[in-house]
């Protein structure tokens, strides 16, 4: 197709041509013949080239290929949720390697009865979460929530329910530092209750058992906040066929009380620590509402003799007062008759000093008269 044009303005990088109807088309200065000037009419022809037209398509379509083949392929993997171990007041939790192809990870939760409760620090290197604090015997429903640039994806629902105080089953435990025969008796005791034990601290590890808090192991159960109890735990445990509390049971809770000074070096002190299973029951109500009885009771005896103490006090008091006052007369009675002695002695020794008048002394009116 062939179109003549007349050239209008130019420029040094556009310039406008002029179709013969008048309109106005801007072509690149520099396809158009050298020496151009305004005015000169310059032959244009266009037609289409289908074989660059097909090399392209063919380009585009291999290069959408190879990003399908990159980034299309596959998609993020959705997370599977599974319990590894419950017990009377956690669940432990555990899902695969998140796979998340090409995609990019914003995050990873964990919903409980529907409800948001933890989102999962670094959760391509982390696959359990332990849940703590849970009521005995109670259902729970939970799933995972994992968000990537490539979309949303739930987890499978799960759910779980927490075990019996009678139930030991869920007792998970990891051993430190224990003499020999405590060791055997403990890990028959675990059989019989058919419990189970670890050879390290983990997430499962329940409660941590030893006789001596010092070693790796029970920094470790420490940080981990792992309650670290004696082994008569367990032994209290079986005895009572359910969970006890372990606050009589902790490591730390009974020291040994410090040597009395009374006790001489050639004879020990008689009476020996008590130890964990000879720990007193907790009292009945009967016995705590004896025991408050005696003591307002014993409060009353108590104020009635304060009350008699101080009446005698009191009475004591007031006679010692009497008796200073009477001593106090006493001594000023004989301050005044001590003082009118002295008086009378003075005076007495005055007349003495003064002779008596002569009669031709000029003592008397006669006398002078004379």
């Amino acid at each position: 197709m062939l179109v003549s044009l007349t050239v209008g303005k130019v420029d040094a990088g556009v310039t406008v041509l002029l179709t013969p109807d008048k309109r106005l088309i801007e072509f690149p200065s520099i396809l158009l013949p050298p020496n151009i000037v305004s005015g000169s009419i310059v032959d244009i022809t266009v037609a289409r080239n289908n074989a660059s037209e097909a090399e392209s398509d063919k380009k585009f379509a291999a290069l959408q290929d190879n990003i399908l083949a990159s980034f299309g392929a596959s998609e993020p993997s959705t997370p599977v949720l599974r319990c590894k171990s419950a017990s009377q007041f956690a669940i432990v939790l555990e899902w695969d390697h998140i796979e998340l192809a090409t995609a990019d990870l914003f995050s990873l939760s964990l919903y409980r009865n529907g409800q948001k409760v933890v989102s999962i620090p670094k959760p391509l290197d982390m696959h359990s979460t332990k849940m703590s604090g849970l009521d005995v015997n109670t259902n729970y429903t939970f799933h995972l929530i994992l968000r990537t640039s490539a979309g949303t994806l739930s987890s499978n629902q799960l759910t779980v329910r927490t075990l019996k105080m009678t139930d030991l089953a869920g007792i998970t435990l990891t051993t430190g530092i224990l003499p020999a025969n405590v060791r055997e008796s403990l890990i028959a005791a675990v059989k019989r209750i058919g419990a189970r034990i670890l050879d390290n601290v983990s997430i499962e590890t329940t409660h941590f058992v030893t006789t001596e808090g010092r070693g790796v192991a029970w920094e470790k159960a420490r940080d981990m906040n792992i309650p670290v109890v004696r082994p008569e735990w367990v032994t209290a445990c079986e005895e009572r066929g359910q969970i006890v509390p372990v606050a009589k049971f902790y490591l730390d809770a009974l020291r040994p009380d410090p040597p009395s000074h009374s006790t001489t070096p050639n004879k020990p002190a008689s009476t020996p620590p008590q130890t964990q299973k000879e720990l007193p029951t907790a009292p009945t109500s009967d016995e705590i509402n004896e025991t408050k009885d005696a003591m307002e009771k014993k409060a009353e005896e108590d104020s009635s003799d304060e009350d008699a103490k101080e009446e005698s006090s009191q009475a004591d008091n007031s006679a010692e007062e009497q008796k200073m006052r009477l001593e106090d007369k006493e001594e000023q009675k004989v301050a005044i008759h001590s003082n009118k002695q002295a008086t009378a002695e003075e005076f007495g020794a005055e007349d003495e000093k003064q002779p008596a008048p002569s009669p031709g002394d000029g003592a008397s009116f006669q006398d002078v008269a004379l």
